[in-house]
């Protein structure tokens, strides 16, 4: 039996005070409040701007869109859409006059969107937000540019451990 293979059928302590356990759950919240406190954020800039049109979900796939052409299960694929129906929103925003919408000269099954120039004027909201964040972060919130490179670094080994447990059934 490999090593790897002894520490997944024997956890040393999988309930004690050393377990990765408690930790990993803790950061499995985390990561799952944190996305829904940044959907609190962009809608309280909207809120702050005088602008109902839009709510945070929307607001954040016009942002995630910005210059480029996606289909609809790129735009899916790219951003993490808490609870939120893609399809359901892209048609939204088509409709509301925020997305354009054309049917591919290559696959004319798939449907191209990118953004009008009211669609770019939410996108830019959403920009300076994120620009005035990255401008205030490290000395109002005390993070530094060091702090969230690891923490990039272990979401990135985190997501290729999901990934790994789908593509191998581990």
């Amino acid at each position: 039996m490999s090593n790897l293979a002894k520490k997944i059928a024997a956890p040393a302590d999988p309930v004690g005070e050393d377990s990765v356990k408690p930790r990993y759950l803790e950061s499995l919240h985390l990561v799952e409040r944190l996305h829904r406190r940044l959907l609190d954020v962009i809608k309280d800039e909207f809120e702050r701007r005088g602008r109902d049109d839009v709510n945070s979900v929307q607001a954040l796939l016009l942002y995630n869109i910005g210059d480029k052409e996606l289909t609809a299960s790129e735009l899916r694929t790219r951003g993490y859409y808490l609870g939120s129906n893609v399809s359901y929103n892209v048609k939204k925003l088509v409709e509301m006059g925020y997305l354009h919408h054309a049917r591919s000269r290559v696959d004319r099954r798939s449907v191209r969107i990118s953004l009008t120039e009211r669609g770019r004027q939410v996108h830019d909201v959403v920009a300076t937000l994120y620009d005035k964040h990255a401008r205030t972060i490290e000395p109002i919130g005390g993070i530094s540019g060091d702090d969230f490179t690891r923490l990039n670094q272990a979401l990135i080994r985190l997501e290729r451990f999901w990934t790994d447990q789908i593509r191998y059934r581990l």
